[in-house]
């Protein structure tokens, strides 16, 4: 009578373990080093290596600004999306360095030509950043109070829990950022046919793996507590992080929280909208000039 109940038990269990090892590897990242640099558009830069935490190392780009008024020009960190690299803010980098931006962009651990380290999460991203800041703050032509970050997807989101942890963060921009990882997850492996029963525990492995409840860490229970100025900006035709994230953001969001649904666009092509330069170049001149609270503490 006992093996009818144990042997079940025991082949749930393990299907439940191979979904996860599954799962697992479904979300390992391939580190893919970038083919282009700045020098593609004839800006100078130097290549750098800095810290982050863990004792690994992160590959990147200083893109100091060179316009005649730069000195207390803002600094930008721009930080890609998930199995990108450095070479995704190209399209970027050559209009911020020309409206008279110093910019650092970098790979994320586990990408590009940073070090690898373990599984790639938002709470890394996260931890990147702040090591950005801190490569950017040891050069003296940087302006401690005029620090901002733009981030893409999970980049995105990592900034938002960066901002809600360290308040040398002036100002941030997100383009398709999730609100909640468990949500997106569940929904990604439900469209990947895993059966639903099985969700909570691989959910309950990425907690484990991550270090944190997924609730607690979510960008849109961390983005309150931003005091920051945020512009969100979200495809309406986003199939990879549906609209409704980016709604959901903003209603979550302080007073300093703005919403710019980009009409007839999706998770990678935002940029690409007239309006885009201009909305970003004007929400960056209002947020930087603003001064930021004094002190700041580590990410947690």
């Amino acid at each position: 009578m006992l093996l009818w109940l144990v042997v079940p038990l025991a082949l749930a269990v393990v299907l439940i373990f191979g979904l996860v090892v599954g799962v697992s590897r479904l979300y390992r990242t391939p580190r893919i080093p970038h083919q282009k640099t700045p020098a593609s558009l004839d800006i100078r830069f130097e290549e750098i290596r800095f810290p982050t935490a863990g004792g690994k190392q992160l590959y990147g780009w200083w893109i100091p600004n060179t316009a005649p008024a730069a000195p207390g020009a803002p600094t930008l960190v721009l930080v890609h999306g998930w199995r990108r690299n450095v070479e995704r803010l190209l399209p970027f980098i050559g209009w911020l360095a020309a409206a008279g931006y110093h910019l650092l962009v970098f790979d994320a651990r586990g990408h590009g030509s940073s070090d690898a380290d373990g599984y790639a999460t938002m709470l890394k991203f996260a931890r990147d950043i702040q090591a950005a800041l801190d490569e950017a703050l040891r050069r003296p032509e940087v302006t401690p109070d005029r620090l901002g970050v733009l981030g893409l997807s999970i980049g995105g989101a990592a900034a938002i829990y960066a901002a809600a942890h360290d308040a040398r963060i002036g100002a941030v921009i997100t383009i398709g950022s999730f609100a909640h990882p468990g949500e997106l997850m569940r929904q990604e492996l439900l469209e990947r046919s895993i059966p639903a029963v099985a969700i909570p525990a691989i959910l309950r492995y990425v907690e484990w793996q991550v270090g944190a409840r997924l609730d607690d860490i979510a960008p849109e229970r961390q983005i309150a507590t931003v005091e920051a100025p945020v512009l969100l900006i979200h495809g309406s035709e986003d199939v990879v992080v549906p609209a409704e994230d980016g709604r959901r953001l903003a209603a979550a969001g302080s007073s300093s929280a703005t919403l710019w649904m980009v009409p007839d666009h999706g998770h990678s092509d935002c940029d690409r909208h007239p309006d885009f330069r201009p909305q970003v170049l004007e929400f960056l001149s209002t947020a930087l000039a603003r001064p930021i609270p004094a002190g700041w503490s580590p990410i947690p």
